[in-house]
């Protein structure tokens, strides 16, 4: 009998981006995770239908996860590890993990893994989480001014985890505070908080809770609508600053993704 060549490959997948910044980024990611493992071949995949086809009108080529395992297993690849970018285990992570299950049942692949999120249902990843974050807080951050977060939220069970990185947050930091744009913490139940604090402020500083700067970022945060969270803010007569800065560019969180992925890699065998 014949030994069956071991080709590793490494699939990155992440909702993808369109702007400079959020490209930028993605490839600092690449090659952090092309360092970590230097002998094993690197791909992308884009979970989001708009953002591909987006891309696909710019004349520039994006994959599904799918797609992209199809492409590995033409290009004979027998071990792939694929490595979610995203922040909780939702709707596309449940994608994602479909696809794996069914080209993993089809025998497509030797071995076919998936790696975690940034949180799962684990307390460990949310102090990991919570402590990266915390970490780069914003340098010019003056005693007493809060900090606010924007993740993206969902209507996915998941949900429960920006909840739990809140809440690990605020044991560590009480002001430093988090919530969603489509999720159970509104911008309204933030505000409710900093009034009833009573603490006296004179600016908030605002971030996003997202994997790369995008237009959720641009426009849904910082944007001059008046529905943006600045824009919200600002009416409130609350002075804010706006940081331009996504997850990926936090060492912290970049090393917990790439550990996932070690980790994933290990049921390779």
């Amino acid at each position: 009998m014949y030994a069956i060549t071991m080709k590793r490959g490494i699939l990155l997948a992440a909702f993808g981006s369109g702007s400079s910044q959020g490209e930028s980024t993605l490839r600092r990611f690449d090659a952090q995770v092309r360092k970590a493992f230097p002998d094993v071949s690197v791909r992308w995949a884009f979970t989001s239908m708009l953002m591909r086809e987006r891309l696909a009108s710019e004349r520039k080529k994006s994959d599904s996860v799918h797609k992209a395992l199809k492409k590995m297993a033409f290009e004979k690849f027998t071990h792939v590890a694929v490595q979610p970018v995203h922040v909780i285990p939702g709707l596309e992570y449940g994608d994602i993990v479909s696809d794996a299950d069914e080209l993993r049942a089809d025998g497509t692949f030797a071995s076919l893994v998936v790696g975690a999120p940034l949180l799962t249902e684990s307390q460990a990843s949310v102090d990991r989480a919570a402590r990266a974050l915390l970490a780069e807080l914003p340098s010019g951050r003056a005693p007493g001014e809060p900090v606010l977060f924007m993740g993206h939220g969902s209507r996915h069970a998941a949900e429960s985890r920006y909840e739990a990185l809140a809440a690990a947050v605020r044991e560590r930091d009480p002001l430093v505070l988090m919530g969603t744009l489509n999720g159970t913490i509104r911008l309204e139940h933030i505000v409710e908080h900093l009034r009833a604090s009573g603490r006296p402020f004179d600016r908030v500083w605002l971030l996003p809770l997202l994997a790369v700067v995008g237009r959720h970022t641009l426009e849904d945060m910082a944007g001059d609508s008046e529905h943006s969270w600045r824009s919200r803010l600002e009416a409130e007569g609350i002075a804010c600053v706006p940081v331009l800065r996504g997850m990926m560019e936090y060492q912290g969180f970049m090393d917990i993704w790439v550990g996932n992925l070690a980790q994933a890699m290990k049921g390779w065998g």
